[in-house]
């Protein structure tokens, strides 16, 4: 669909989620705490969000959200982005979307 495109051609980190999902707020999270900005996109709340599900299920999401994009590219859901993450491949594909001025969590 050239919307999920568009939007995520857009965007450095894009989520694909619903409101309501608990599994998307997480990931949302993960990235946050990643120091990512990610544009999140809430499929319920999308007049086209039924189109845009099916659609992320042609293009491979095990589950149509949380479906992640970054650079353009479709990394998944969240046992995709969790393995990712502990593999430590995660950081090197978000290292150009971190935001430079974190500030420590001590």
């Amino acid at each position: 669909m050239e919307k999920i495109g568009k939007v995520a051609s857009e965007n450095g980190v894009v989520i694909f989620s619903k409101s309501t999902c608990c599994l998307c707020y997480a990931v949302q999270i993960l990235f946050r705490d990643l120091g990512v900005q990610a544009a999140v996109h809430e499929i319920d709340h999308d007049p086209d969000g039924k189109e845009i599900e099916k659609a992320l299920m042609r293009l491979g999401c095990s589950g149509p959200v949380p479906a992640v994009y970054i650079g353009g590219k479709l990394m998944g859901s969240t046992n995709e982005v969790m393995s990712l993450h502990l593999s430590g491949s995660l950081l090197q594909l978000i290292r150009p979307y971190q935001q430079t001025n974190l500030s420590s969590h001590d």
